[in-house]
């Protein structure tokens, strides 16, 4: 009966291993095809604003990135492939628990794997970053500057996140059958608390955020936030251009912890009223509590996928299905967050079709308490200068793109200047 278990779950989880990597790799494939194929010709609608060099850079940009994202799925496929199937995490438990016990080896354990990885994917990252971005002219990192982001970012990652792995550890093994319900409560707790902090604490370690300046643009601002009932803890400029060209606008934190900040790089492009009418759209997210939204369904989601780990954490098929022999609660964790993404991956376009739907009614909100026209204008300037494709797979962008594409975007908001 064990072995019939094991030889199922075993077979299960190829055939859905299988299929996502074939499925992303034919999306990806797909993708590069359409763009290229749509390469020598602006879509009608951009026509009068966006040149064919551009369009053509947009899409030879778009090609690099799929092209990349490519060999990231088949390195990732094979890591997952040898971390399970092919005896790697049983090695590494073989290695800690002669070692270790306890929460000593459950931290071993778990920051073995995320060194690992994280030393498989630095290569890619290096080629992203200095290869892709900077022969389309978006990178303005340093090799030091990167390398000391690696280092604070890996610093803060162990004192962050080795009392809160250690904290979920203890939890698990402390709290009898309900564990999973009081990892889910400390999770959500944490997540809050690092949502209130990161404005204040976090962000500042990496970038440099200064008071935006007085001038039309700061009082068309806290104009726009007064008719909508915005309240900020104040208005923030960040020095993005030390590391990329890229333009951007967010809020951040929560409650009376709420910042606007603008990407240095978005202000030096666009004009006060186009500036206003982004910020608006980012009010609408607010405003029709987009956010609130997302976080209630990462915290079911997180709720869903913790109580289904319960009920596995004590079958050992799970464990001798996935190629470990070993049966502990760090094993389990780690088993589960690894293949996880596997069997989620079919979710991927309810999410994207909701992300979507959001950007749809943030746009609306922001026709209505700005302008549509000028939204539209800095929208084009943004796609422009992100070298974001104006034509996008169909099927690529239903699985992948969090915001709709350029043409049905911009379609839907010429539709509600009409009507106003």
């Amino acid at each position: 009966m064990k072995t019939a278990i094991f030889a199922q779950l075993w077979l299960v989880f190829l055939l859905f291993f299988g299929l996502t990597v074939a499925v992303r790799l034919w999306l990806k494939l797909r993708h590069i095809r359409y763009v290229a194929s749509h390469r020598d010709a602006v879509p009608a609608e951009f026509a009068e604003r966006i040149a064919l060099a551009d369009h053509q850079k947009a899409a030879d940009y778009t090609v690099d990135r799929s092209k990349a994202a490519i060999l990231h799925t088949l390195i990732d496929a094979g890591v997952l492939l040898a971390f399970t199937l092919g005896g790697g995490l049983a090695a590494l438990h073989d290695v800690w628990s002669s070692q270790l016990d306890g929460l000593a080896y459950g931290l071993a354990m778990i920051f073995s794997i995320m060194i690992i990885s994280g030393l498989i994917d630095l290569p890619l990252s290096l080629y992203s970053q200095f290869v892709i971005e900077a022969r389309h002219g978006f990178n303005r990192m340093t090799l030091g500057l990167f390398f000391t982001d690696l280092l604070k970012q890996s610093l803060l990652g162990l004192a962050i996140g080795a009392p809160v792995i250690a904290a979920v550890l203890w939890l698990m093994g402390a709290m009898g059958e309900y564990w999973w319900l009081y990892v889910w409560l400390f999770w959500s707790g944490f997540n809050l608390l690092i949502m209130f902090v990161y404005p204040t604490w976090i962000a500042p370690l990496f970038n440099k955020f200064s008071p935006l300046e007085d001038g039309e643009m700061k009082s068309r601002i806290e104009a726009l936030l007064t008719r909508c009932g915005f309240r900020s803890s104040g208005l923030f400029v960040m020095d993005g251009s030390k590391r990329s060209s890229h333009g951007n606008a967010y809020f951040t934190g929560f409650g009376n912890n709420k910042r606007i900040v603008f990407f240095d790089t978005l202000l030096a492009r666009l004009q006060p009223p186009e500036v206003e009418a982004v910020l608006a759209h980012e009010l609408g997210h607010f405003r029709k509590k987009h956010v609130v939204k997302r976080m209630v369904l990462m915290f079911a989601g997180s709720l869903a996928f913790l109580w289904l780990l319960g009920q596995l954490i004590d079958a050992p098929w799970f464990y001798t299905g996935l190629g470990v022999p070993a049966q502990n609660t760090t094993l389990a964790l780690i088993l589960f967050f690894l293949v996880m993404p596997v069997f989620t991956f079919p979710l991927g376009p309810l999410m994207s079709h909701l992300s979507r739907r959001h950007e749809f009614e943030a746009d609306a909100y922001a026709a209505q308490h700005a302008s549509a026209s000028d939204l539209v204008q800095a929208l084009v300037k943004l796609y422009q200068d992100n070298a974001s494709t104006l034509t996008p797979d169909p099927l690529h962008s239903l699985f992948h793109d969090s915001h709709p594409p350029a043409a049905q975007r911009i379609a839907h908001l010429q539709a509600q200047e009409k009507t106003a």
